[in-house]
């Protein structure tokens, strides 16, 4: 099973993934793979434009193999804002859509406690452009009954 988890940042989507993903499955993370792929010290939620675009290209590769495999373990993607494009690409793989979103209060006292103040505007962007659109599967109140 393919599983597309949405929301702003600072959601929870990270944890909703670490509460259901067993050891065997495929968890692909931007800020993971971004961490990955840089050196010692670098900030939890590196957005240098060079380690981003590589990042970016490490998880479009990562997608495309996954899903490859979706018969034998379940993919857990983060995708914060994904396109109309891509909800289709997702639906076409029978991916299930997770939206977690706490609030925008919730959000927006995570990121000032543990993020940089750009954020902020992603967090606007995602409230103002995407939240009405977003696919409603679940949000994190109601995804306890997985």
């Amino acid at each position: 099973m393919l599983y597309v988890v949405t929301g702003p940042p600072a959601a929870g989507k990270s944890s909703w993934i670490e509460a259901r993903a067993k050891p065997h499955d495929i968890v692909i993370d931007l800020d993971r793979i971004t961490r990955a792929l840089t050196g010692p010290g670098a900030p939890q939620w590196n957005h240098d434009p060079i380690a981003s675009k590589i990042a970016l290209r490490a998880r479009y590769a990562a997608i495309d193999e996954a899903v490859k495999h979706l018969d034998t373990v379940d993919v857990y993607l983060i995708h914060t804002m994904p396109s109309a494009t891509w909800l289709t690409r997702y639906r076409r793989l029978g991916a299930q859509i997770i939206t977690v979103d706490p609030g925008e209060q919730v959000v927006r006292e995570r990121v000032q406690a543990m993020r940089s103040a750009a954020m902020n505007r992603v967090v606007s962007r995602w409230y103002r452009h995407y939240r009405g659109a977003a696919p409603r599967s679940t949000t994190a109140q109601s995804s306890r009954d997985w």
